[in-house]
């Protein structure tokens, strides 16, 4: 059974009831308004990008991504393994994301796994599929529940723009650990995905960045 998720109509409400149980939250929307709504369609292209933007900036990802697409256009497992390493490299891949891609693609192909069965699963059945997939670690997954499937209660504590975040907004010393942050997240059930969200908006905000659509 598939675990709770939030939409557009309750992501605002959502942000609230948090904002109203810790003051620094509710500082992000007072200072920056609501967060985006982010959203990823289902599907390989989106686990594609999602791998692109392991340890590097998004910027870096989304450029390896657009080259892939400019090349072949709608972005599927088998146009994906018709190209060669040298095609994968031209478009930013790196050995090591050439490989990853190419194991994800594979298993779709061969049948091994279904993206679009997700849905109906709960967050530790699905982490119990994707895991397998040699390259798709717990971030991976992770940012796929919160992004495509908007699980209402993920918290990644791999992300270091969303840990980074939590430490400036709550004033931690950059000596903190994951264990202590992860405490401090706890206090969010059931909805750590939203204050993820408004701590990504926070980070964003602070830094002047601009985050192109997801498609």
């Amino acid at each position: 059974m598939a675990d709770a998720s939030f939409s557009k109509e309750d992501f605002h409400l959502l942000c609230d009831k948090l904002a109203k149980k810790d003051k620094d939250l509710a500082q992000i929307i007072s200072q920056y308004g609501y967060p985006q709504l982010w959203h990823r369609p289902h599907g390989f292209a989106t686990l594609v990008h999602i791998i692109l933007e392991q340890q590097v900036s998004l910027a870096s990802a989304r450029a390896a991504y657009d080259q892939l697409r400019n090349k072949i256009g709608i972005i599927t497992p088998k146009k994906v393994l018709a190209l060669s390493d040298e095609e994968l490299k031209g478009c930013y891949f790196s050995r090591q994301k050439t490989i990853y891609v190419r194991h994800l693609a594979s298993a779709l192909v061969n049948k091994e796994l279904d993206l679009h069965t997700l849905d109906q699963l709960s967050n530790e059945e699905i982490r119990t599929k994707l895991i397998t997939i040699k390259g798709i670690g717990h971030w991976t997954i992770e940012v796929y529940l919160m992004m495509v499937l908007h699980r209402c209660d993920l918290f990644p504590l791999g992300d270091i723009a969303l840990i980074n975040s939590l430490k400036d907004v709550k004033g931690l010393t950059k000596s903190t650990s994951k264990e202590e942050i992860g405490e401090i997240a706890l206090r969010w059930k059931p909805y750590r995905t939203i204050a993820a969200f408004l701590l990504w908006h926070a980070y964003i905000n602070k830094r002047n960045m601009i985050i192109k659509d997801y498609d």
